[in-house]
Order: structure tokens, then sequence, then C-alpha cells
């Protein structure tokens, strides 16, 4: 094989292939749904070559979500394109062996029934997925190259629209390397980390549970939080709490907590240092509170750690089985996990780095394996680009919060743009755009989503990060510019 794929890649064209297949099977009630079903499957077990290797042997942990048309179509059709980006980025003619070989599936499939309206309508989208995801986007090729060139070491670039899915990478896997950025590929994702957990206690408020606007201390009485904080706040950031990772104020001084990636030398010779979520808020609690509960917006990791133990309390599981049961197990998120101190990533990924000083001497160091422990909930996951965008998407279109809950979720705190574990922004194009990004000493990921998730745009980033946080704008700056070019009408041509 000229190609090698990580276990998530050959995921990506199992889904996509076999769901096309399951995609006939489910529209074709007017005829046999079985033959529909058995006709495409051998055309898909005839394959040649890497497509046909794949095809031929189920990957571990693949499977087809549903069994309706509709949720078919909500993890087929992306998966398509993801499949064609990820295999035109390595060898274009496995590209088209696998649009040529899904094609003749559907059309095995479709020959197995009575044609019927809503089955020609599926293959019609089949269609449409593979040939989008042909389609070149120069304008986003060009703003990745401008990340590339201001500092950033690789970067993998998903989009997710109307003319289906785009997949494209920039720069390298590592430092002095010429291997680009690896596609979907795991990545630690920092404060996207809030979204997933917001999420989480929603769910629970969702249930009664939990009260939205309930005291934190009726949960967990045994930190002596402040009676007026409630869990809206938290979710918020306005519940007044110390920062544990630091807190930065108005007047440009500086009161640290932990050694965190602000603190340079002691972050990196303390990187691999366990510490629990609960000494991280007594810490917190420990420093005068930033401001009265409810009276000011101020971001703070430690909002989410607080979080993070009423999750366990009031179910009495742990945080990352929560995780697993409610959110990446439905979804089938099977690239993304909820850490405690585990130091390594799953292959494949990018290398992060992180910069300092010592004895008047720069000092780069790979940082790729930690102990997350240090950021806790605040943004310990990993995930990839592709199971970024399944969860927005699912978030985004109802699929995980009851539709008064989401609404809640996206009401911002005024001038600040801060909802419930997620910011919304004004599209360049016109409605809103609905977006939590994270950085994780020198991982950072982006999810960007429009508010029906139909348009999404995630993103993977290795860089050399710093107590400076000097990539920030360039961060900000180009950031803008993908959003302005997916969300802004022209979709990145």
């Amino acid at each position: 094989m000229s190609v090698a794929l990580s276990d998530q890649d050959k995921i990506t064209l199992w889904t996509g292939a076999w769901g096309a297949v399951s995609l006939i099977s489910a529209a074709s009630a007017g005829g046999s749904a079985h033959k529909a079903g058995t006709d495409g499957s051998l055309a898909l077990t005839s394959a040649t070559g890497l497509v046909g290797h794949v095809l031929a042997d189920k990957p571990k942990g693949a499977r087809l979500v549903g069994k309706s048309a509709a949720a078919l179509a909500d993890q087929t059709l992306p998966a398509l394109g993801a499949a064609m980006g990820l295999l035109g980025e390595h060898d274009p003619a496995e590209a088209s062996n696998y649009r040529s070989t899904v094609l003749v599936a559907v059309e095995a499939a479709l020959r197995g029934q009575r044609s019927g309206p809503a089955a020609a309508e599926m293959a019609r989208k089949i269609t449409a997925a593979l040939d989008a995801a042909e389609q070149d986007r120069p304008g986003l090729r060009k703003i990745m190259q401008k990340m590339a060139e201001s500092g950033f070491v690789g970067v993998e670039l998903r989009v997710h629209d109307e003319q289906g899915a785009w997949v494209g990478r920039a720069g390298t896997r590592e430092l002095g390397g010429t291997e680009q950025p690896p596609v979907n590929g795991h990545v630690r994702i920092g404060s996207n980390t809030k979204t997933f957990t917001a999420v989480l206690v929603l769910q629970l408020v969702a249930e009664g549970k939990v009260g939205l606007d309930a005291p934190v201390d009726d949960y967990l009485p045994e930190f002596g939080l402040d009676g007026r904080i409630t869990v809206r706040m938290l979710l918020q950031h306005t519940s007044g709490i110390f920062n544990f990772t630091g807190e930065y104020y108005p007047d440009g001084t500086f009161t640290p907590g932990i050694a965190a990636t602000n603190s340079g030398k002691e972050w990196v010779d303390n990187r691999f240092k366990t510490y629990l979520p609960e000494e991280l808020v007594r810490l917190a609690l420990s420093k005068p509170a930033r401001f009265e509960p409810g009276s000011d917006w101020s971001y703070a990791n430690t909002n989410y750690v607080v979080a993070r133990l009423l999750i366990e309390k009031v179910t009495g599981d742990s945080y990352a089985e929560e995780m697993r049961r409610r959110i990446l197990e439905p979804l089938g998120l099977t690239g993304t996990r909820a850490l405690n101190t585990e130091t390594d990533i799953p292959e494949p990924h990018a290398r992060a780095y992180y910069r300092y000083e010592e004895g008047g001497q720069e000092m780069i160091v790979d940082v790729t394996r930690q102990n997350p422990s240090w950021i806790s909930s605040g943004g310990d996951m990993i995930s990839t680009s592709g199971d970024l965008h399944t969860f927005v998407s699912a978030l985004m279109s109802g699929r995980l919060l009851p539709a008064e809950l989401l609404a809640e979720m996206c009401v911002t705190y005024p001038g600040i743009g801060y909802g419930l574990g997620v910011m919304a922004q004004e599209a360049p194009g016109g409605g809103t755009v609905i977006t939590h990004n994270g950085g994780m000493a020198g991982h950072a990921a982006l999810m960007y989503s429009s508010q029906d998730g139909g348009t999404t745009l995630t993103a993977a980033l290795n860089y050399v990060d710093d107590a400076a946080m000097s990539l920030g704008p360039v961060f900000q700056e180009v950031t803008q510019e993908l959003v302005e070019k997916v969300f802004g009408g022209d979709a990145g041509r």
C-alpha cells in the first residue's frame, strides 16, 4: 500500500462507504432494503487497492449510528467528504478509486430495489458529497500558509458546508521536519473542553438533577463556596472565583496560581506533576475573589473544575465516564477523550513545543507529553478536527440539548459575547457564529459553527508556545480571516 492510514482514517473510509449503502437501504421502503444492502455490499467488498483493503475488513471502533435515513446521512455524508479529503491529500489516485467504488456500490444498491424518490435523493446527496470534496479552496489554503509562515509549526483545517467536506494542511508535523500534520490527528483541545463540560452540566439541568440558577454550595458544601455563586455563573465565568492558573488584572498586575504555561521554566519543570481537581479548587478559594458573584465577567479555569466536581457529585460517577456515556459514545467520537493524568496522546498527532529562557539562552522543548491534570477540565481533553465537527454540529442542530437549554447556552454576557461554555460572534455573511477555541501548551484547536450546525470550521494546530503567548495576535488575526472566508458567503473560494 502506498498510503499509511491511521486507525481513525480507516474508520472514516469505512463509515463513508458502508454508510452510503446503508443510506440507500434505509431510503428503500418501497422496495427490498435487504436486497439493496446486499448488492451494495458486494460492490464494496469487490473493491481493489488500498480502498478495497480497508473496506474488506471492518476497522475496530467503526460503527454506523442510527437506523433512520436522516441519522445515517448525518454520519455518512461528512465521512464521505473527509475520506475524499484525506485520500486526496495522500494519493489522488486512491481518492478517485474511493469515489468510483462508492458510486458503483450506490448504483448496485439502487438496482436492488424499486427505485423511488427517497432513494434517488440519497444517491444525489452521496454523489454531491463526493464531488464537493474534490473542489479545492485556494482562499483557505492561502490563510493556512500564512499561519505556517507566521510561526505556527502546522495546521490541519476542516470545513463542512453546502459544498461538502474539505480538509487541508499546511506546515509540518514537527519542527525541522518535512511531513505535513496528520489528517484528523489527535490534538490537545484546551479550552474547547469547556464546551463539552457545559453540555454535560446542561444535560443534568435538563434531567432536573441540577438547577441552573441554584447555588453551587447546595451541591458541593465541603468547599465553603460563596452561597451567591450559581451553576450558571460557573458556566458563564461570572462567579468571581480566582483563576488557579493565575489572575491578570486591568491595571497590569498579575497574581500567580499554580505553575502554568505563563510560568516559563517553572511549568516545564513541573509538567509531569499530578494535581487533584479538589486541590486546584481549594488553592483558588484561598485567594481573594476577583469580584462579587454575578457583578462582572472574568475567564477562570477554576469555574470549570468546580463544574467537573459538580458533575461527579450529582452523578456519582467520574467526569470521564459521564463524558463517554453521554456525549462521546452516542456521537461516535472515537478520537476524543477526557483525560486525568495520562501523559501520552494517541497516534497520529503533531508535536507540541514550549519556549522559555534559561541562563540568558532561549530553550525549546517538546511538550507533546505532559500531565494534563494541571489544567483539569479547564482544558484537558484530546480530540480530532473530525470529532470536533461532529460534536459542534450535533450540539447546534439540537441533538445534545433541549431547544430551550441550547438557547440559554447561546445567551451571552453583555459586551463580552460569552454564553454558557460557548462564545457568539456576528457572522460576516449575517447571522451568528457559535464558537470556542482552545490552546494547550503547543497544541490548539478551533471550533466554529453556524447556528443550525450546517456549516462548521474546525482545526488542529501545533506551535511553539511561551509564557508571553507571543503567537496570540497572529492567532486572532488568522482565525478571523478564516471565519470571514467560511461564514462570509464565499466558502473559502
